[in-house]
């Protein structure tokens, strides 16, 4: 007696997609984009509105989609995925790819206006590095625990960040600074890369 296994169109395994709780996942980006898109016309409607108002909404927002990517990739069954034939790395990778693709499209969306300023372009950057950060802390902590870096990183940018965007705090304050500003995208693409390519080719640290 053979057992077949059911694939998706793109070759990952629905055991793989179910074990990696998908739907909770995707319901958690739905109702991030939706809520930021609510938080941003009601600030949008208020008297004293700017397009710097909705930097709340730029910071806390990547902050909780790339949380949910990242408790995305636990899996209950760790021991068993490491003994699979087939590598693991391509399923992460398309995995996390696809998430990002779709927190960045939602939340751009969520922010009309401004585009040059506290608009679509932050927001997408900002998804990019904040999910680089939380990939990178899933291989050290493990995926439950991994929005726990960037969460504290985030509050205190927040706080300690200038008012002015530009010079050395593009680095360090990236989540906080504009659109075109290039040395945030600079920060956000490599924490990007670098937390795709450690999640992906080592996966979460396993947890008991």
């Amino acid at each position: 007696m053979t057992t077949t296994v059911r694939t998706v169109p793109d070759g990952l395994p629905v055991l793989y997609l179910r074990s990696r709780a998908l739907p909770a996942t995707l319901a958690a980006l739905a109702g991030t984009a939706l809520l930021a898109a609510w938080a941003a016309d009601w600030l949008q409607g208020r008297p004293q509105f700017d397009h710097t108002a909705r930097v709340p909404v730029q910071v806390i927002a990547p902050l909780l989609a790339a949380a949910a990517i990242g408790t995305g990739f636990f899996s209950p069954t760790e021991e068993l995925d490491r003994t699979a034939v087939r590598p693991w790395w391509p399923r992460r990778l398309t995995h996390l790819v696809a998430l990002t693709s779709l927190a960045g499209t939602a939340l751009a969306l969520a922010v009309p206006g401004h585009p040059e300023q506290f608009g679509a372009p932050a927001m997408v950057r900002n998804v990019l590095g904040a999910t680089g950060v939380t990939a990178a802390a899933a291989t050290v902590l493990g995926a439950r625990a991994s929005w726990l870096p960037m969460t504290v990183y985030s509050g205190a940018v927040y706080l300690a960040a200038p008012r002015t965007p530009g010079g050395a705090a593009a680095y360090w304050a990236w989540p906080m600074q504009p659109g075109p500003q290039a040395a945030a995208w600079a920060v956000a693409g490599t924490a990007y890369v670098v937390g795709a390519a450690l999640l992906v080719l080592r996966g979460p640290r396993p947890e008991r």
